[in-house]
């Protein structure tokens, strides 16, 4: 299994970012390419690490025994193939489908346009000064969109069909009324909803275990996500971030660079409620054992974005941190890894 995973990631690696990640590893370390690529094929292989987990967890920085702790690309995709059944993934992989199943927890209104008309369409917006607009199966943050609405043109019905028809035409099946987050989150960034994807797990005995929270900030984007230009750092179990933020390309935020908020020591509102929503959520699907939860908080609430049936992998950076320790030892303590 281990050794299929790695061939499968070679026929769909790309061979120049690859090296370009080893090339600028070998700068940063003042070791040879050659020696980073092949230090990099080495834990693919030993610990089922690709390129990026072998640049965003800094396995050059790391012992044969520190890296053994880090969950990796292979060692993810084995619990999610060994908790989650494939059968029940579009329960969460589509965002209608979520939000019908979630709805006491999702606190917003919503129309699926794969089972609404355009009548019903016209009802749900024609009060309203801005809706959001998803895709139903894409992730990442691809596809979506903020519409403002303009009340006196929606009196013409020609130009709601516009809306509509662009809707259908772009696959945005999926209209949401737009989240109004917490006060202190719109302070640290208020051009996205910043959110907090919560991991957790389902154990044999029925019981919902938090194995790490994301803060998930925008950066010169209407969303957080990280593959769209944000950031994310992690939160304690008091609620608060202990290091600083990170993007994609491994530039390091002590504070917000369009806020210039303080990001280190940041208080989540309401963090001592997460528990309890996540459980209940968790229960709601039980042959999905393994989830990430994003979740956005307003003045007065919790409220489910979505959940992913399989979850993307964050652990602290060590050069930010000192940590040199992955997430292993906390997933062995309620799962068969």
């Amino acid at each position: 299994m281990k050794i299929g995973y790695v061939f499968k990631k070679l026929k769909t690696i790309r061979y120049k970012e690859y090296y370009n990640k080893a090339k600028e590893v070998s700068e940063k370390v003042n070791k040879s390419t050659f020696y980073i690529l092949f230090d990099m094929a080495k834990c693919a292989f030993k610990y089922g690490s690709g390129y990026m987990d072998y640049f965003e967890f800094e396995f050059y920085l790391l012992n044969k025994k520190e890296r053994s702790t880090y969950i990796t690309g292979r060692i993810n995709s084995d619990i999610v193939r060994k908790y989650n059944n494939k059968e029940d993934w579009h329960v969460l992989n589509d965002k209608g489908e979520f939000n019908n199943k979630f709805k006491d927890y999702i606190g917003r209104d919503f129309v699926d346009l794969r089972s609404k008309t355009f009548r019903d369409f016209q009802e749900f917006i024609k009060n309203k000064d801005k809706i959001i607009v998803k895709p139903i199966d894409k992730s990442g943050g691809k596809g979506i969109e903020i519409i403002e609405l303009d009340k006196n043109k929606l009196k013409n019905e020609y130009n709601v069909l516009k809306i509509y028809n662009s809707l259908i035409k772009n696959n945005q099946m999926l209209v949401e009324d737009v989240i109004k987050q917490n006060k202190e989150l719109d302070k640290l960034y208020s051009n996205s909803v910043n959110s907090l994807r919560v991991m957790t797990f389902l154990d044999d005995k029925g019981e919902v275990h938090i194995l790490n929270t994301i803060l998930k900030i925008g950066n010169n984007a209407k969303v957080d996500n990280f593959s769209s230009g944000g950031m994310y750092t992690f939160v304690n179990k008091k609620g608060e971030v202990f290091v600083p933020a990170i993007d994609e390309e491994g530039k390091i935020y002590e504070k917000h660079p369009i806020s210039g908020v303080k990001i280190v020591g940041f208080k989540v509102p309401m963090y001592e409620k997460i528990e309890k929503l996540v459980s209940e959520a968790s229960k709601l699907v039980p042959t999905i054992r393994y989830v990430g939860w994003d979740i956005a908080i307003t003045d007065n609430s919790l409220l489910l974005i979505e959940g992913n049936e399989y979850p993307g992998i964050f652990q602290v950076k060590p050069s930010i941190s000192g940590i040199k320790t992955g997430l292993i030892p906390e997933y062995r303590k309620y799962m068969d890894i």
